[in-house]
């Protein structure tokens, strides 16, 4: 069993490998967070581990875009806002995510702009520090029986889906060739960018191997496709026409 600890991130959105996650950090822990990950060398990987909140809410005010000039840090420790005892308000599996770019701003906030590499478990939180850690043990992807054959499916109950949600024309959506088709990298691919709530997108993430995952994912998005076929409207279309980021 390989374990690490690495800083802790709780969002209420759930990660996956692979995708790219953009953050405004403004609340002083999380800037301590950033200020002790910018020590790491450049060419070294600047990791912190990104779960899911199961219970309550997300206390750190963080959201793609620039940030509200006016937004004042706010000081709060490490654990405020997840209970006596935080291990058990985080789902306990999350992914860790690489960030590749740090940039403080003049009013000591951050742009983070990081992507998910590995999924793990979390084992362990510790709220000592001016941060959160955790204790995490790295899961392989086992990719099951059948993912090959799998993949194919999904993606094609894919390209329906979004053709439906988009209410788009075929020749207005990513064709075959411009989509991976290795059985991991469509798994989660497919995971984030579907709308799912964050209990839908938790039980993709900690599937025990790829065949599941995309065994599952090809259930909702039949499902999902046969709804939106019968809807009079289609709210949040908008989440097809940009970029899928988790945050």
């Amino acid at each position: 069993m390989t374990t690490a600890r690495l800083p802790l991130f709780p969002l209420n959105a759930v990660l996956f490998p692979g995708l790219v996650l953009p953050l405004n950090v403004f609340e002083e822990r999380y800037r301590a967070m950033m200020r002790e990950l910018l020590k790491t060398d450049e060419d070294e990987p600047r990791r912190f581990a990104v779960v899911a909140i199961r219970d309550g809410r997300e206390t750190a005010p963080t959201a793609a875009g620039m940030p509200d000039s006016v937004t004042l840090p706010i000081e709060r420790g490490p654990a405020d806002g997840f209970g006596p005892d935080p291990v058990q308000t985080f789902h306990r599996v999350g992914c860790i995510a690489d960030a590749a770019k740090i940039r403080e701003r003049s009013d000591g906030s951050f742009e983070v702009l990081a992507t998910g590499t590995s999924r793990v478990k979390l084992l362990s939180v510790d709220a000592s520090g001016p941060f959160l850690t955790a204790e995490l043990e790295e899961l392989d992807e086992d990719p099951g029986e059948g993912a090959e054959a799998l993949t194919e499916g999904v993606l094609r109950a894919f390209r329906a889906y979004q053709k439906r949600l988009a209410g788009a024309n075929e020749r207005s959506l990513t064709t075959g060739a411009d989509l991976p088709d290795e059985p991991s990298v469509v798994s989660y691919l497919v995971a984030a960018a579907a709308v799912l709530d964050i209990p839908a997108k938790q039980r993709l993430l900690q599937a025990p191997d790829t065949a599941t995952r995309l065994r599952e994912e090809l259930t909702i998005l039949r499902s999902e496709t046969a709804v939106i076929r019968h809807l009079p409207s289609l709210p949040a279309v908008e989440l097809t026409r940009a970029p899928t980021h988790p945050n």
